[in-house]
């Protein structure tokens, strides 16, 4: 509350401080699971909080800018011309912050040909004549001139909001040396840098200060510049335009009509369903909490209900027991009768040596704590529970149920892992730690041991129980905010895949050492000697993996054609410089291009020796959530990365053997699977028929487009039909293609027109799915699962276009990935109930690799065939290659 009887009147900068928001949150951390970013609103709602609990205003309004154009512009078309484009997912957060400002009964307020700060003038002006004590809310200098006796600047001092700095008359003297209504006249003598307003040359804050000092005011420096001497006046008296241009652009207009009464300002009562459903949104969960508990509604912040935010409800943590033997047998019952929808479990897993320290298990409202001991009695209703389907949900299960391997255990019944379902609502920015999961999904902090605590307290309620009941509860949100086709594509497919990975990760496949450390040392040799040939083409050695030193060799050194252009220079990718090679062709970019590709190759040899463990296997870790689509990916090491099309990549795989007591790799993909998604997809009748009569699909479409019999195809008609065929599911655009397939443009554009008049329900599937995407914001695979794209709504066309590009492909791919995940759950499945001790061993991009047993092939081959191909019912068959070899180049098909 103010010192004196006055009324305040509070007005915001909504642009400046939302702004400076977006750049002090890390945007990352601030994004819906549809992925709107959010970051600017969170701050400057915040900041709006606290500013309300301090400052009891009785009048406030927030004042934004329709655009960069005003008045100011029509004089000077440069002005604030420096800027850089306003980032595409900052401009998407300010309709939704006058939204949510709206349903809060704030007044906002625009107004066209003016900016945020002629507004906030024209307001200071009313408010100090009708008797308020004015409070103006901005990161914008140029507001420092409204301050007087009655109004007081409050100024981010620093890059964020939460800190504001009080500027009154006494403190603007204090820290410029002037008065307010001076200040605008500093800047317009040194110039504004942001609003691109050059100053006079060799004026400094220093010099302006001492000139206002001296002679008053600017008007009277101009006046009186004959009197100042030296290089600086001489600068002064032949650029005092610029000056008198700059006074009268920062100068705020404050007679703006606005069409409004300060009364009209008076802040309504808050719509606190529409504030629920506003903040729910966002997913502002804590922020809402504050936002009621300020307005007297503490503790009902959780029972905000939106279609993107379920109800969660507070719950005390409870004190973890111990229990041993029959109490633990007696709980367990008593618990897992109660909860069907399963019981948390967590495993303490030792960084030091992989073993299980202790477990957790958790229920309704109560928890147990478990030093378990594999094997011992106290233990045997746990390791009873363990083994049972009785349902269990994990945090990261895949790791949890490998730990539990390399005990001795197993772990059945699991039901859920909260990563694996959270990575389904918000796949493009998932959560990397529970901490941050249980913040977003329970606006709660999990509890966490003091890092400068040697001793845990005996009370404290950190430990494996505790996690075990925050993965609980975070999984009931998780699940209640799952729509239908979500719900069946975490049940369906990436649960039940989720034991398959870490069984095959626990397998690993055998390695030829020889083979890599024989390949090492070639390309060694060769990287060395392109090297030298490369120095002497040259004339002198240069560091080939150095970016900058390439530029002055390409650039300026060789004269070479400029690539694209970057922050650093000219581009020396890999495709920037295959692309100027072949319009430029010269003998030192040429080995450059070869050194590039052998080191490329070393690398990934000299990588995979690394991982080779005590076994003599390679155990890749899948990454179930590492992409948006739903594809696989794998590290430590990385297999998808091996090339396959080169002599040197087919080497590679050669290392990679069948195993001690197994007879033969075998190696299953999908032919043409993206390819047939389309035809099902699309219905195109043209390439439904080409798949259903068995044809070579690329041969039977180029006799269509060409005109020709299939036979009369030539490799060339049937390449360039391959690549559009593929790329028009990636939004490959005629110029794409034509560099792609090195034709001109024009070529392509008619090669697309050809393509699409004779297979026209292709181009009317393709147009449908971004048209949908468009209006929903995302896209589904056949089985339900969905990928959000916020971009498709971006001002930014370049963002618009990718974002574009990615939907139109997300179905196919997504829908290719579910149908891998379930032939593998499929797969493995069947080998079980076979009784096969054949097993699967890798799964790369689309193909699987298998370990055959003795006398197991013709079972095996048959089970792969049928799995893989009736896994789901399309309108064209999936078509599977089967192949078999020693290893896995020789498998190959």
């Amino acid at each position: 509350m103010s010192d004196n009887s006055q009324p305040t009147l509070m007005v915001i900068d909504g642009h400046s401080l939302a702004f400076r928001a977006f750049y002090a949150l890390p945007i990352e951390s601030f994004q819906t699971r549809d992925g709107q970013y959010t970051n600017a609103i969170h701050g400057f709602i915040s900041m709006l909080i606290s500013l309300l609990k301090a400052e009891t205003p009785d009048a406030l309004a927030v004042a934004f800018d329709i655009s960069r154009f005003s008045f100011r512009t029509r004089e000077y078309p440069e002005y604030k011309g420096t800027r850089g484009e306003t980032p595409a997912e900052f401009k998407g957060q300010i309709p939704l912050l006058q939204t949510t400002l709206a349903a809060m009964g704030i007044f906002t307020i625009e107004k066209e040909d003016y900016e945020a700060d002629d507004i906030l003038a024209t307001l200071a002006k009313e408010g100090t004549e009708q008797g308020y004590r004015v409070l103006v809310v901005s990161g914008d200098r140029d507001t420092i001139q409204l301050v007087n006796d009655n109004v007081t600047l409050l100024y981010p001092s620093r890059q964020g909001v939460s800190d504001l700095t009080r500027y009154d008359t006494d403190k603007v003297l204090e820290r410029y040396g002037v008065r307010p209504e001076q200040y605008p006249e500093i800047a317009a003598l040194v110039g504004e840098t942001s609003d691109n307003l050059p100053g006079v040359p060799k004026v400094g804050e220093k010099t302006a200060v001492k000139w206002l000092k001296q002679f008053g005011s600017l008007d009277q420096i101009l006046a009186r510049q004959d009197e100042i001497g030296g290089k600086v006046g001489e600068s002064l008296r032949e650029n005092a335009h610029l000056a008198v241009r700059n006074r009268r652009l920062n100068r705020l207009v404050n007679d703006v009509a606005l069409g409004i009464t300060l009364k009209e300002l008076t802040p309504k009562p808050f719509d606190e369903q529409a504030v629920r459903e506003a903040f729910g949104r966002l997913e502002f969960r804590t922020l809402l909490e504050r936002y009621l508990k300020f307005n007297g509604l503490e503790g009902k912040a959780t029972s905000v209900l939106t279609e993107l935010s379920s109800p969660v409800t507070a719950e005390p943590c409870p004190t973890p027991m111990v229990l041993l033997d029959e109490e633990l047998e007696s709980w367990l019952a008593r618990e897992v009768a109660a909860h069907p929808e399963g019981l948390g479990l967590h495993c303490d897993v030792s960084a030091a040596d992989a073993k299980i320290v202790s477990v957790g298990i958790a229920a309704g409202s109560s928890s147990v704590q478990l030093a378990w001991q594999p094997g011992a009695a106290d233990y045997a209703p746990f390791e009873s529970w363990l083994t049972s389907e009785s349902p269990k949900v994990l945090w990261d299960a895949k790791h949890q149920i490998q730990a539990l391997h390399r005990a001795g255990m197993s772990l059945g019944g699991v039901v859920s892992d909260v990563f694996i379902g959270a990575w389904l609502l918000r796949p493009a920015s998932p959560e990397k730690s529970l901490a941050d999961l249980v913040s977003r999904y329970l606006d709660e902090t999990l509890p966490q041991e003091d890092p400068n605590q040697l001793i845990p307290s005996e009370d404290s309620l950190v430990g494996a129980a505790t996690t075990a009941w925050f993965i609980r509860r975070a999984d009931a949100a998780i699940r209640a905010s799952f729509d239908t086709g979500t719900a069946s594509v975490f049940s369906t497919i990436e649960m039940p895949v989720l034991p398959v990975l870490a069984s095959m990760e626990m397998r690993g496949v055998a390695i030829d050492r020889k083979i890599l450390s024989t390949m090492n040392a070639e390309l060694g040799e060769k990287t060395a000697l392109l090297a030298s040939q490369a120095y002497e083409v040259l004339g002198r050695e240069v560091n080939l993996g150095s970016p900058k030193q390439l530029q002055e060799v390409l650039f300026d050194e060789l004269d070479m054609p400029k690539t694209r252009a970057t922050k650093t220079g000219y581009s020396t990718d890999a495709a920037s410089l295959i692309d100027l090679q072949a319009k430029s062709p010269h003998p030192f970019l040429g080995l450059l291009l070869k050194h590039r590709d052998a080191t490329k190759l070393r690398q990934i040899v000299e990588t995979l020796e690394k991982a080779v463990a005590s076994d003599s296997r390679i155990h890749t870790s899948y990454q179930q959530a590492g992409t948006s689509t739903g594809r696989l990916s794998s590290a430590d090491p990385n297999l998808q990365n091996i090339p396959v099309r080169t002599e040197e990549g087919r080497r590679i795989r050669q290392a990679f053997v069948v195993g001690e007591g197994y007879e033969t790799l075998l190696t299953a993909d999908y032919s043409q699977i993206e390819m047939r998604i389309m035809a099902h997809l699309s219905g195109d009748t043209g390439l439904i028929e080409a798949f259903n009569l068995g044809e070579d699909l690329h041969s039977f479409v180029g006799a269509r487009i060409f005109g020709v019999e299939p036979a009369a195809v030539t490799h060339e008609m049937r390449s360039k039909v391959k690549a559009m065929s593929y790329g028009l599911a990636y939004g490959l655009s005629a110029f794409g293609l034509s560099k792609q397939l090195n034709i001109p443009t024009s070529e392509a554009r008619q090669l697309m027109s050809d393509y699409f008049e004779r297979f026209g329900a292709v181009r009317d599937y393709l147009r449908s799915v971004v048209e949908q995407a468009k209006k929903d914001l995302y896209t589904e695979t056949i089985f339900g699962r969905k990928r959000f794209f916020p971009e498709l709504s971006s001002p930014n066309r370049l963002v618009r276009d990718n974002a574009e590009r990615a939907a139109l492909n997300a179905p196919i791919q997504g829908s290719a990935a579910d149908i891998m995940k379930l032939a593998m759950i499929n797969v493995e499945r069947r080998f079980a109930e076979e009784g096969l001790k054949s097993r699967m061993l890798l799964q790369v991009h689309d193909e699987l690799i298998v370990e055959v047993v003795h006398g197991e092939w013709e079972t095996v081959e048959s089970v792969i065939q049928h799995e893989m191909s009736s896994v789901v019912e399309l309108r064209v068959p999936l078509e599977v290659q089967v192949g078999r070899g020693p290893n896995w180049d020789a498998a190959a098909h």
